[in-house]
This record gives structure tokens, sequence and C-alpha cells, in this order.
């Protein structure tokens, strides 16, 4: 008995410097939950490259910081390029110090890859594997008989018990393709596509035949997000081309088919911010939140902000900027201000 007890005090002990020393991952033991007002608030951080913890990086994470303190989300999810390119001599580092911000405040954040996260020391499953890892990450590896890393959802339950209320995608949108068959970004594969609609089906069946209310995140914009701009009333800025995939590969079709996802949130261009409904499911960049890569002068980092309602089929949206000044809410905003419809 006194060596068993000997064993478990070690055991605790040991235990206590993995989670002093960042190597253990704190227990999910609270799911995703709408809070007793009804309501749940998601931060979007995109496009941070953060690199070695430059000025610039410090800057970003300062950022992170003051929005998180602003807006007191109860979740983060990072739409891609969370990390720099292939500058970046260390990725696993590099990951920790991003991610600070959120763990600091005892957040719960998920992510998604962009096209450039894997290009220094981690390939893309060791990075969602990472991830997995530290304090209060959500994040998933997925199915592994499907492309991509990263591919998952995740619920966010009922107030008052334990009733999925709403769904959010996350999707892994890759990098390029083969440069033999056609050059650019890659495009969400067929196998991704009915993995969706398999989960859809299932999330719909256990509502009751209804569809949930749910929202998608991934990092390079579908090709709708030009047919958005080009034909509908847009809220927001497009200063650079819809950098998308050549090939449309058909998810925004899926999502017509499934009827759950609202909304859609991407990253990778760093100087759209603009949102608009097409075909009645809303297309909205995130804001770009890190200091380090490419940007616009008057055109200030920052985050897209979420809010979901619970037992409510929409949701609002608006960001937030440097100085911490909330624009473009969707409902509110005076859509003479409209820079779309070239």
């Amino acid at each position: 008995m006194k060596c068993r007890n000997i064993l478990l005090l070690i055991a605790c002990l040991c235990f206590g410097c993995l989670l002093r020393t960042g190597q253990a991952k704190l227990a999910t033991t609270a799911p995703l939950k709408f809070n007793q007002d009804g309501t749940f608030k998601i931060v979007q951080f995109t496009d941070m490259h953060w690199n070695k913890g430059e000025p610039k990086d410090l800057k970003t994470r300062q950022l992170m910081s003051d929005i998180l303190d602003a807006e007191k989300p109860d979740l983060v999810i990072l739409t891609g390029d969370n990390i720099g390119g292939k500058e970046v001599k260390d990725s696993a580092q590099a990951m920790r110090d991003v991610v600070k911000p959120m763990i600091e405040r005892k957040i719960y954040w998920a992510a998604v890859l962009g096209n450039h996260d894997a290009e220094g020391t981690l390939s893309r499953t060791e990075l969602v594997k990472l991830q997995m890892s530290m304090p209060y990450c959500l994040s998933e590896l997925g199915p592994e008989n499907i492309s991509g890393a990263g591919n998952y959802i995740l619920r966010i339950k009922s107030a008052a018990g334990d009733e999925t209320k709403a769904v959010l995608y996350c999707i892994d949108t890759k990098a390029n393709t083969d440069p033999n068959i056609i050059d650019g970004y890659d495009w969400i594969s067929h196998d991704q596509i009915q993995w969706y609609l398999d989960t859809a089906e299932v999330l719909r069946k256990d509502n009751n035949g209804k569809p949930l209310p749910a929202l998608a995140f991934f990092h390079i914009p579908l090709p709708e997000y030009n047919d958005v701009w080009n034909t509908n009333t847009c809220i927001g800025s497009k200063q650079e081309v819809v950098c998308c995939p050549k090939i449309n590969s058909g998810f925004f079709s899926a999502m017509l088919q499934a009827g759950d996802v609202m909304a859609t949130f991407c990253g990778h261009d760093h100087v759209n911010d603009y949102e608009g409904q097409f075909c009645g499911i809303w297309l909205c960049y995130g804001r770009a939140s890190g200091f380090a890569p490419y940007g616009r002068e008057g055109f200030p980092r920052g985050s897209r902000i979420i809010q979901l309602k619970e037992g409510v089929r929409d949701f609002e949206t608006w960001l937030c900027v440097e100085d911490n000044k909330l624009i473009h809410r969707r409902k509110l905003c005076n859509l003479e201000q409209n820079e779309g419809k070239k």
C-alpha cells in the first residue's frame, strides 16, 4: 500500500510538471455551450504568419490580446497561415507562440491550416497533432480516409442541457495543386465534400430531420466569393483579386444541398474583408490579423467576430480592428457604403 501511494504521488508530480511546461493538454471537461443569455461569440483570427517572435509578431500578439480582452469570446477559430512559411525555423515553437493569448486567458480555440503553415519544419498532420496537445485546443485531425488534415466539426450545446443546437465545420483547403495538372491553389476534394454531406445528414437526423444552424471555416476562398462580389450587394472592401482555386469542385452546391450552413468564413486574401449573400449563404472574409505579412496602408489589422443566438437560424458579425472600433455589423450597416457590384 505504501509503495502504491508513493507511485501515485510521483505520477501526480510528473503530471504537474507537464502542465507547467505546457507539454500536457488540459482536459476538455466542458463542451462548447451557449451562454445563459442565449449567445455564443466566436473570434476569427486569420493570417498571423507568426515567425520567430520578432517585433511584428509581438504586435500581432498584442492585437490578439486586445481583441480578446475587448470581445471576451467563447471560442477562437484560426483560419490558416497561422504561422509563417519557409522562413520559419521552428514550426512547433511558432505554433505555441501564436496561440499563447488564448491559453493565457483559458479560452477554447480551434484551427484550420492555410497554404503556408506546413512550409516550415512540420507537416500538416504534425501541426494538427501538435495543436491537439496544447491547452484549450479543440482541433481534431479528422478522418484519416479523406484528403487534408483537420476536417472536423465542433458542436455547440444548449445553455440548459446537452442538446446540440449549432455546429461549426472546420475544413482543410490544403495548399497548392500538382502543377503538372493545373497550377494554382488546391480545391476542397470530393471525398471531403462527401464527408461534409454525410456529417450534415447525421446531424439532421439527430435534430428531428431539420438542419442545424451551421457555419463553415476554412482558409482559401471558394470561387463563389468572386460571384457574390460581382453580382450582389456586398459590405466591406475588396482590394485584391480573389485567390481561389481555378477548379470549382462543388462544395458550395453541396452546402446548398445540405441546407445547414448559413455562412462561410475564410482568410488568405489579406486586404479583402467583404461579406455578401449568395443563393442564401453568406460568404465572409475574416480580417487579416498579422503584422508580419503584406497589408495595405489605411487598412488596419483586426479580427472578425461572429455571434450566434440559441434557437435562432441567424447570426451577427462585425469587425474589430486595431483601435477596437466595431464596424460592419451586418444588420445595422449602411448599404450605401457598399463598395461592391463593380
